[in-house]
């Protein structure tokens, strides 16, 4: 008996001890995986540390969260015959305005690197013939969108992260279902993972109606996958290739009513003109990538606009299907050439390396750089890592605002009073590399100088970060951000 006992101890033994070489070695070819990767050294070592450190879940983590797919490709855009052709437009555009005379409005020549940057990474094409009304709330937002969805007589493309079941979400779904039942092209994208509480019923009840309904990348628990870390963050509106809209607003009633930390404070814009035509192809793409069907018929989709306002606007996208992180390379060159100010608002600020950098770098070197952040946020562990770059902000003459009247979701850049970017990116390392974005890049004095009377206007509900009010916070807090901060890199 009792060497039988001492048989089954050196058994268990020795499998642990199998058990644990495999996950070594396991750990160590992981390790490789992420050096061989080449990424940001920050993010890299972020992962190694959790997969020393928690053992089995920082594996699982990794493999869930940690990939790299701006390598393997989650798909290819040049599939597409459609854009192939705009990859042709692109490198006609770059030439021109290089070469032309007739692009030398100081709009260009004051932005032209970044024109050019976003042409040759993103292939987005720079578009004259605009109307853009900004909307700085969620009733104005809605307001548009639903006279917009009313109005529509061909096809309505709506492409979204977060879509709710609530009193909103309902009342966009009857529109959608009466135009659809005219027999108007209604097709909707939702992020599986943004709109996780969206009902079956809801989904039933638009595709019963006609509506065509996608999910982008569906997620199913608890079968551990990598698209949970790949999410489609648009937010597109497209009506009869006509009126496009897109900014930081979603489909739920709290962007009108508000949450427990008060009214929520939004920014979103309305489109006419050559612009819409890209925010389409953009949903176009999209749709393609969630139902492999191709939208061919471009007299419908695209067609050409009447507009004849002049509002320089390039719509620049962004994902780990793309080889750049395009807007996060826009915000950098923006920032990095800024002459006078720079003006930020984010609701989640972590940003890499590179933008911090030329952030503090700017402001040492006599920019009057201003960021704005909530003074409370939906997010508790990004909250606190957002607070953690406060103290080294400071350090280097950046004025930092905590934004205290409700929750500032606006996602914002107004550099000079020539340069602005309003749209779906935060200013955080998800929006770089990870989420599929959207973001309008607009060269307009009139439209840039408006956004930032309304920044400045947002800052008289802000309490300004001081020296003294930093230093003297709770050292729990700093406990608190400092273990934030490490994790920032995987947020």
């Amino acid at each position: 008996m009792q060497q039988t006992v001492i048989l089954t101890l050196l058994d268990l033994i020795s499998l642990k001890g199998i058990f644990s070489f495999g996950y070594v070695l396991f750990v160590l070819i992981t390790i490789g995986v992420i050096i061989h990767d080449k990424r940001d050294p920050v993010k890299a070592l972020s992962w190694i540390v959790v997969l020393i450190l928690l053992p089995v879940a920082g594996f699982l983590l990794y493999i869930v969260f940690g990939r790299n797919h701006r390598k393997e490709k989650l798909f290819n855009r040049k599939e597409l015959h459609d854009l192939e052709q705009i990859d042709e437009m692109s490198r006609e555009q770059v030439y021109a305005i290089n070469n032309a005379a007739l692009l030398l409005r100081s709009e260009i020549t004051e932005n032209r690197d970044i024109i050019t940057l976003l042409l040759n990474s993103n292939k987005a094409l720079l578009t004259n013939h605009n109307r853009i009304r900004v909307l700085n709330n969620g009733t104005v937002t809605f307001d548009e969108i639903k006279a917009a969805l009313r109005g529509a007589r061909s096809s309505i493309h709506l492409e979204y992260y977060i879509i709710e079941d609530d009193p909103l979400g309902r009342e966009i779904a009857e529109i959608l279902i009466g135009k659809a039942r005219e027999g108007v092209e209604v097709r909707l994208i939702y992020d599986d993972v943004g709109s996780w509480g969206l009902s079956r019923r809801y989904i039933r009840h638009l595709r019963n109606a006609g509506v065509e309904v996608q999910c982008f990348m569906r997620v199913v628990f608890p079968w551990l996958t990598s698209k949970v870390n790949y999410r489609n963050h648009r937010k597109i509106l497209v009506v009869d290739g006509h009126i496009g809209f897109t900014g930081g607003i979603n489909i739920a009633q709290r962007y009108l009513t508000g949450t427990k930390m008060g009214p929520w404070r939004d920014t979103h814009l309305k489109l006419e003109g050559e612009a819409v035509r890209m925010l389409q192809i953009v949903f176009m793409t999209d749709w393609y990538f969630v139902s492999k069907q191709q939208l061919t018929d471009h007299a419908k989709y695209l067609p050409p606009t009447t507009v004849r306002d002049e509002c320089l606007v390039q719509i620049a996208t962004s994902g780990p299907d793309s080889d750049w992180a395009s807007i996060m390379q826009a915000f950098f060159a923006a920032i990095t050439r800024a002459q006078h100010h720079i003006y930020i608002s984010s609701p989640y600020f972590t940003p890499n390396e590179a933008v911090l950098t030329a952030i503090k770098v700017a402001a040492l070197s006599g920019i009057d750089v201003r960021i704005m952040i909530p003074s409370r946020s939906d997010s508790k562990i990004v909250y606190w890592a957002s607070r953690s770059y406060i103290g080294e902000l400071i350090d280097a003459n950046v004025k930092v605002y905590l934004y205290r009247k409700g929750f500032n979701h606006s996602k914002l850049i107004m550099i000079d009073g020539v340069f602005a970017s309003v749209g779906t990116a935060n200013m955080d390392m998800r929006s770089f590399e990870d989420n599929f974005e959207v973001s309008a890049i607009i060269y307009d004095r009139r439209i840039t100088e408006e956004l930032e009377e309304q920044f400045l206007e947002d800052l008289s509900r802000c309490r300004l970060v001081t020296r003294e009010y930093w230093e003297t916070r709770p050292v729990l807090h700093n406990i608190y951000e400092a273990v934030a901060r490490l994790f920032s890199p995987l947020l």
